[in-house]
């Protein structure tokens, strides 16, 4: 405890002496005071790890030196001694900040042992938000991955936006991962203790969408058994994040408007007017632009919403991030699999960095999923990914005209036609079976059933 600074305050020296005595022992630096405005004198933010203070002293009372020290310094531990405790005395001390309190008079081993606690609880809640600050620096929501230089702009986006309480439109198509960098904004924000609430207005009708955002109350429609809070009630203090929201109706982009501009609603069937404190992310696939200049969605809404906007490209256009998203999902479906990792064999590779993923991320991902659930060899074979990856490979665009990859295609069609019968198969090709199986074997080929 030698690091640790106290400041007692009583108006009785022999109080005072006696517990500058005690810790002292063991180890404290101790400083005393004998009136309230010589303690705020020696008082600084900081200064004190805790303080001991008399409740009755002439002039300013210890409960409003209490006051005035927390103000100063929130996180200054304060426990109270008292003459006469009370229960009302008690309960005000504990509402106004104190740690605790002890009766006169004192017994020395019950307040090392107060003492002691005291401080342990604060080195807790400081080591606490140490980690706290530790873990948001480096965590990624999952699937949030690549090193490609337009994920690394869209990274610095991020940091810089999550800063403040700006709205943020997220633009990208399906699959590309925009709830993913609307968590991530959040997840470095000031409000990252707080819930983030996702909306995916796209898959509600609109009557339903407006209960959801804006609650209900009780007898509203039928049905309405109960009074619900809406998703803006639910996000006061976080962040609430509205995906496809090009989707809604004019009606709901007008009352979005007012919510927007003044953080104030009001519940389906109800009158009183709500305020919530959220911040909004909202993210499309479709061009607002082009929705304003077909008169379907509101101009003023439209720039409400596109103050900050990050645009996440497709997949297609930073396909060097394909090995580094691969190799991410199969470690995450090994874990939940139970099986080892898995690489990929270098032409499964190939074809996947060839392929242009309308799907982005999101397909990708299945595919990994399909590959680790079927393959049965130590490496993710051709055959092991979804038919439509190597059915629009390069043997399509004429890019590949290597003997290999011809004879491969070939044998592949034959197989196919013929239903896997390997004698027939082996008869058109013109080869023995013993041959076929060889090559089947060579390219890693796997009957799709």
């Amino acid at each position: 405890m030698e690091n640790k600074k106290l400041l007692v305050v009583d108006d009785e020296k022999i109080v005072r002496e006696s517990l500058q005595h005690w810790f002292e022992e063991e180890g404290y630096h101790v400083d005393t005071a004998d009136r309230a405005d010589e303690a705020l004198n020696k008082f600084d933010k900081g200064k004190y790890d805790l303080c001991l203070l008399d409740i009755k002293m002439p002039g300013m009372s210890g409960l409003e030196l209490l006051k005035k020290m927390k103000e100063i310094d929130p996180d200054l531990i304060v426990i109270l001694i008292t003459a006469h405790a009370s229960v009302s005395s008690a309960i005000k001390s504990l509402k106004d900040g104190a740690f605790d309190y002890i009766t006169k008079p004192i017994d020395p081993e019950e307040l090392g042992h107060l003492v002691k606690k005291a401080v342990e609880q604060k080195k807790l809640r400081n080591e606490n938000d140490q980690l706290k600050e530790s873990i948001t620096d480096i965590i990624r929501p999952d699937n949030l991955v690549g090193e490609s230089a337009q994920m690394k702009k869209i990274y610095e986006l991020i940091t810089t936006v999550a800063q403040t309480d700006t709205t943020v439109l997220i633009l990208g198509e399906s699959g590309t991962g925009k709830e993913l960098v609307a968590k991530a904004i959040h997840m470095n924000s000031k409000r990252r203790y707080f819930p983030i609430v996702t909306v995916t207005c796209g898959t509600l009708a609109n009557t339903i969408l407006e209960s959801e955002l804006f609650g209900y109350e009780k007898g509203a429609f039928t049905g309405a058994h109960h009074r619900r809070k809406g998703k803006f009630e639910m996000a006061d203090g976080g962040t609430i994040f509205l995906d496809e929201i090009g989707s809604i109706s004019t009606k709901l982009q007008i009352d979005l408007l007012r919510v927007v501009e003044s953080k104030q609603f009001t519940r389906v069937g109800g009158s009183e007017t709500l305020s919530s404190d959220f911040r909004i992310i909202a993210a499309t696939n479709e061009s607002l632009e082009e929705k304003v200049k077909a008169g379907t969605f509101r101009e003023d809404l439209c720039y409400r919403l596109n103050v900050f906007t990050i645009v996440i490209p497709p997949l297609r256009k930073r396909k060097e991030d394909i090995p580094l998203l691969s190799e991410y999902f199969v470690s995450k479906f090994a874990i939940a699999m139970n099986k080892n990792n898995k690489k990929f064999c270098p032409e499964a590779m190939d074809l996947m960095m060839k392929y242009d993923w309308p799907g982005n991320v999101r397909e990708l991902e299945n595919a990994v999923e399909r590959a680790m659930v079927v393959g049965k060899s130590e490496t993710i074979q051709v055959d092991d990914l979804p038919i439509h990856v190597f059915q629009n490979d390069q043997y399509d665009d004429d890019t590949n005209l290597s003997l290999s990859a011809i004879e491969r295609k070939h044998i592949k069609n034959i197989l196919d036609k013929n239903h896997w019968n390997i004698s027939r198969s082996a008869e058109v090709l013109q080869i023995d079976r013993v041959t076929l199986y060889h090559k089947i074997e060579k390219y890693g080929f796997r009957r799709n059933k």
